[in-house]
Order: structure tokens, then C-alpha cells, then sequence
């Protein structure tokens, strides 16, 4: 078998294929459940004693400090790279521009009778910010996270963060959480730190919701926790699908593969081309530039067992396979990309054109890249302001209105067998 599987569309093979990539998704490991499980339990019995003892279990030491000092994360954006920095900058202000159109207003509704409804929209109070540390350490993903919950209206934003092997923090991240405006930075993980932010300590911070990626400890430790705090998703192994014609330059559908695919040996890269000519070369492209990247045993291993070049026959049928997988990431290389938009109702974020690679998502361009994945695109959104912003309704009656409205109200009251609903209207008149 080549570097990745080439499937012809026959309406079997490739669902056969769509089942394969499903299992990575199989319920949580009974034995990472039950082991979060007693993280969870000890934090909500001894605080942060217990984040401080698993700290010292899994990173190995005890970091100089639990609450990262304002003069630190200062320090960081300091003495950080000047580049870097600008990048940063220049990101945020994408990011912030797209997501400032988000913002959904409230409303009042006054009526002719007196009788007043309306909706109120306000930021959640505080939001907890995880943020891996290792060597899955990312700043795009604090500006992905914070902008949008800063211009949702969230009054404090709490970053935790495990220590490095030296106790100390990521500075790149700190740069990160500095430029945001992330309000406190604490140097824990795993488990323990969502346990922390969904309980609340003496030290850390009882939160609203827990938003950032993290391990199959953190993700299930969110999945437990989600009634006691709010949750942004449970992700699951990244994923690109690329919609392609015989346009298509076969350089770019390799390279653009190949950047999901090393994230993880679970990642999942699809091809889905109307082009035998197209799939061909971009085999060929694909073992040639797999030599010259760093993470090339990831690549490998991912497009073996989760990649795949599917052939349709026509672009119709290439659309509709497309909504049936429902990916995070779905780059269209065809002719007239904008031509499809209005067709491709599941996805998480929509790449148009030669030139709009999946990077430019993850990074610059503005739109949020916290996406669904594993096929709950055709129901979930990708994270945005609204994820950081709660509404209330409110009613205003006058007597008169309700007097108008109450023979209604008794009537479906009464139907339910709810006479204490009906008699608290009947008691007004």
C-alpha cells in the first residue's frame, strides 16, 4: 500500500472508509475516566493542595510559582522576539475586527397594549482559558480564545498553563496572554486545573466556563465537568478535507494534507477529486515533500491510517460526500470556488480558492479556529463571541394585558393538569 489509500466513489467503498475514521471517536477509555474522576474528587475535597500534588506528579516539579507575577508576563512581551510580536499584533487585529461582527445586540419590544418583551445579552462574569504547555504549546490559540471572549464582554479571563520541565512558564504564551489581556496566568494542568476552574479554589478562581484544547485528560475532564461549568466543545482529532477539480495545483492539496496531519497520528486528511490525473500527482507530490518535514513520522503514520484520496465522478457527488463528512477544516480548490459556498452546509470553516491555505485560518485571517469536528459541524458552530455571552428574556404585562391573555393561559394550564399555574393567574382577577 502507497503513502495514503485511493478510493473510488462507488457508494460503498468510501462510506466503508468514513466508518474506519469514526472509530477514533470511540467513548472516552474507561481507565482515563475513572483516573480523572479521582483528580476531580480530590481537587473539590483539598483545592489547590491537590492541583499542587498532581503538579508535582506529572510535570515533575513544583513550579517557583503557582500564580504567574504581573512582572513576568510583562517581562515576556519584553524581551520577546520582535517578529513574533508584530505577528501576534497583526493577528489579533483580524481577529478582533472578525469577531467585533459578532456581536449580537438585545432588544426591546413594546407594544401597542403595554406589554413590554424584550432580550438582554451580557459577557459571562469569568471564563477559565487552558492552555497547553508543552510541546503543544500554542499562542494562537490564547488569541483565538480571549479576543473573542474579551469582546464579548467577560469581565475576567484566568489562564492556566502547566509549568515546563524547569518549573517555569511558556513564555511565548505569556507574550500571548499579555497582548490579549488575559487577566491571571496559574501554572497548572491537566485534569487538576479544569477540576480548579470548575470548582474554584482559595487561590484559583471559580469559573463560568472552560474553553482551550488540552489532552485526552483535560478533554475528558471537561466532558465530566459540563453542568458544573460550561464547556466550549469536546474536540477530536483534527482534520482536512480538500473538494478539488483537475484545476486543482497538486502542490498545494499535498502541502495543505500534510499541515493536518501533523498534528496527530489521529489527524484525518481527505482528497475528494472529480481528477485521476489530479489524484495521481498529488501521490507523488505527497512522498516528495513528506522528506523535508520535521514531523514527517506523524504525516506518515496519520495518512496511512486516516488519510485517503477519494475519486467521484462527478463535482455534485464530490459536494455531497462533502456535507456527509461534515469536517473541521474544507479547502475548495476548484475552479469557481464561490460558486459552491451556498452548497456546503457542513463544515467548520470554509477555505476558498488556491490561496486561501488551511494555515491562514489557524493563524491570521480572523475567523475563529476552535472548530467542530469528528461530523458535529452539521450541528455545532465554531467558537465566537456568542460562546462568551448569555441572554435573559424579560416580560412587562399590565393588568389589562393580562386580563386579555388570561382565559388562554387557564386553559393550556389546566390541559397540563397544572392548577397552581392557572390559579396564579385566576388570583390576579
Amino acid at each position: 500500500m502507497g503513502l495514503i489509500k485511493r478510493i473510488i466513489a462507488d457508494g460503498t467503498s468510501e462510506i466503508a472508509f468514513l466508518k474506519e475514521i469514526e472509530k477514533r471517536n470511540v467513548e472516552t477509555d474507561k481507565k482515563v475516566s475513572e483516573s480523572v474522576s479521582a483528580i476531580i474528587d480530590a481537587v473539590k475535597e483539598k483545592g489547590d493542595d491537590a492541583v499542587k500534588e498532581y503538579t508535582l506528579k506529572f510535570d515533575g516539579k513544583l513550579p517557583e510559582y503557582y500564580e504567574v507575577p504581573r512582572e513576568v508576563i510583562e517581562d515576556a512581551l519584553t524581551e520577546a522576539d520582535e517578529d513574533f510580536v508584530n505577528a501576534l499584533l497583526d493577528a489579533m487585529e483580524n481577529i478582533a475586527d472578525f469577531h467585533h461582527r459578532q456581536k449580537e445586540q438585545g432588544f426591546i419590544n413594546p407594544k401597542a397594549n403595554g406589554v413590554i418583551l424584550g432580550q438582554r445579552v451580557r459577557g459571562l462574569e469569568k471564563v477559565g482559558l487552558y492552555v497547553p504547555g508543552g510541546t503543544a504549546a500554542y499562542p494562537s490559540s490564547v488569541l483565538m480564545n480571549a479576543i473573542p471572549a474579551k469582546i464579548a464582554g467577560v469581565k475576567e479571563i484566568i489562564m492556566v498553563t502547566p509549568p515546563q520541565k524547569d518549573g517555569t512558564p511558556n513564555k511565548d504564551i505569556l507574550v500571548a496572554a499579555s497582548i490579549c489581556g488575559v487577566d491571571r496566568v496559574f501554572l497548572a494542568g491537566g485534569a487538576q486545573a479544569i477540576a480548579a476552574l470548575a470548582f474554584g479554589t482559595q487561590e484559583i478562581p471559580k469559573v463560568d466556563k472552560i474553553v482551550g484544547p488540552g489532552n485526552i485528560y483535560v478533554a475528558t475532564a471537561k466532558k465530566l465537568l459540563f453542568g458544573v461549568v460550561d464547556i466550549d466543545m469536546i474536540a477530536g482529532p483534527s482534520e482536512i478535507l480538500v473538494l478539488a477539480d483537475k484545476t486543482a495545483n497538486p502542490k498545494f492539496v499535498a502541502a495543505d494534507l500534510m499541515s493536518q496531519a501533523e498534528h496527530d497520528v489521529l489527524a484525518s486528511s481527505i482528497l475528494i477529486t472529480t481528477s485521476e490525473k489530479l489524484a495521481n500527482e498529488t501521490e507523488t507530490e505527497l512522498q516528495r515533500q513528506l522528506k523535508n518535514l520535521s514531523r514527517k513520522d506523524i504525516i506518515e503514520k496519520s495518512l496511512k491510517d486516516y488519510g485517503a484520496i477519494i475519486v467521484c465522478d462527478c463535482i455534485d457527488c464530490a459536494v455531497e460526500l462533502a456535507n456527509k463528512i461534515a469536517p473541521e477544516h474544507l479547502e475548495v480548490l476548484v475552479q469557481n470556488p464561490m460558486e459552491y459556498l451556498g452548497r456546503l452546509d457542513n463544515a467548520g470553516s470554509i477555505f476558498l480558492g488556491s490561496y486561501s491555505p488551511e494555515p491562514l485560518g489557524d493563524y491570521f485571517a480572523g475567523p475563529n479556529h476552535v472548530l467542530p469536528t469528528s461530523g458535529t459541524a452539521r450541528f455545532f458552530s465554531p467558537l465566537s463571541v456568542n460562546s462568551f455571552t448569555k441572554r435573559s428574556s424579560f416580560i412587562y404585562y399590565t393588568q389589562e394585558a393580562l386580563c386579555e391573555a388570561k382565559d388562554d393561559i387557564i386553559a393550556i394550564a389546566e390541559k397540563e393538569g397544572l392548577s397552581a399555574h392557572a390559579n396564579a393567574v385566576k388570583v390576579r382577577f
